[in-house]
């Protein structure tokens, strides 16, 4: 069921980066309107589409990878949630250092790490077939 969850998700994110951005920043920035997204940005979110919708549609190792990725990216999360704050805000925003962050996002941020660490677990239990 996971795999077909990401699949869709893919397929959701795929055709619509600006939305992705636009929940995104609801969610984490307290002012999306004084910052400018990277004009590459919406590319990069329609490739990571691709590849959830691939990995999860047809290629076993690469959806291993990206679970075991996944896993490994959630528990960075959990034990340095601040760690997230540099990486997206260097990722999506050409001046990183005027991003104002939303004051609860280190505890979503650790929320979301923890999940993607269960399902990381519990998919590779599902691999093990144990």
């Amino acid at each position: 069921m996971l795999r077909q969850f990401l699949g869709a998700l893919g397929v959701l994110t795929t055709p619509a980066p600006d939305r992705i951005v636009a929940v995104f920043e609801t969610i984490a920035v307290e002012n999306p309107d004084e910052n400018t997204v990277h004009s590459w940005f919406g590319l990069l979110i329609r490739v990571e589409g691709v590849v959830l919708t691939t990995a999860a549609l047809r290629d076993d190792r690469l959806y291993a990878w990206l679970m075991n990725v996944t896993g490994i990216f959630g528990a960075v999360l959990v034990f340095v949630p601040r760690l997230y704050e540099q990486i997206a805000g260097a990722l999506v925003y050409e001046d990183p250092e005027s991003v104002g962050w939303n004051e609860h996002l280190t505890d979503g941020v650790r929320v979301i790490g923890a999940v993607y660490v269960l399902l990381a677990l519990l998919d590779r239990r599902r691999r093990k077939g144990t």
